[in-house]
């Protein structure tokens, strides 16, 4: 069944995704100078190349240890500021892009934090943002399942030994009504902002071996019994916002 704003085009990988972003970002050039990019929620490590691009990064991240990963060690970030995004300010048109990736759906008031991303960037910029699909069937099940069960998950399917420690995912999710693509679509419209691209990832397979053949299995049957309404066909989303002149 077709979602009612339409069927998603859907990336074949990871390396694609960022293909498609770090194009969008070489299209618009710096009106004068290096381009000025804001990673709001930086994280441990920039997943963009923009070699040939001048440009000026800025992370703020809450996590002071993931700043110092990436001050120290990656020695990738022009600027570093701890502080939370509902809180932290900046000038008014003072960046050119803003990256942020799977940060919103942790976030209570994700859409103030929107607001002053559109605040923030210049005329003709671009937001980027990777949000988990609520009305995906594993975005479904993180928003009906207790944190605990996220943690066992992460920990004992998918190996991750490191799950649930201080400063390692999965965190909290809180999916405010703007983290989905209905929420999205109302944004813009209200806020001067073009849709420049929509994409769902076609690639993520949880697991391995058994495991992720089971996955899959549970994720066609709980798509079956939605009746449509929960996509089995990719888990994220993928926007390029554009603010218009």
């Amino acid at each position: 069944m077709e979602s009612p704003l339409g069927n998603l085009e859907l990336t074949s990988s990871w390396e694609r995704d960022a293909e498609l972003i770090e194009d969008f970002i070489r299209q618009i050039g710096p009106v004068d100078g290096a381009l000025r990019i804001l990673e709001a929620g930086c994280g441990q490590s920039w997943s963009l190349r923009l070699d040939g691009v001048e440009y000026v990064l800025t992370g703020v991240d809450s996590d002071s240890h993931a700043l110092d990963i990436r001050k120290n060690v990656m020695k990738d970030l022009d600027v570093a500021i701890v502080g939370d995004l509902r809180t932290v300010e900046f000038d008014a048109g003072t960046f050119d892009v803003i990256y942020n990736a799977f940060v919103l759906e942790h976030i209570h008031g994700a859409e103030n934090v929107l607001h002053s991303f559109v605040r923030w960037l210049k005329p003709g910029g671009l937001i980027v943002i990777r949000i988990p699909d609520p009305d995906s069937v594993q975005g479904f099940v993180t928003r009906v399942t207790p944190h605990w069960f996220h943690i066992f998950y992460y920990r004992y399917l998918l190996k991750k030994k490191t799950a649930g420690l201080p400063g390692y995912a999965p965190f909290r999710t809180y999916y405010d009504s703007v983290v989905s693509r209905q929420g999205v679509r109302k944004f813009c419209e209200k806020n001067n902002l073009s849709i420049a691209a929509e994409f769902g990832d076609g690639y993520i397979r949880p697991g391995e071996g058994m495991i992720q053949l089971a996955i899959g299995m549970i994720k066609q049957i709980i798509a079956s019994l939605s009746l449509g309404k929960l996509s089995a066909r990719h888990t994220n989303l993928l926007y390029v916002l554009q603010l218009n002149k």
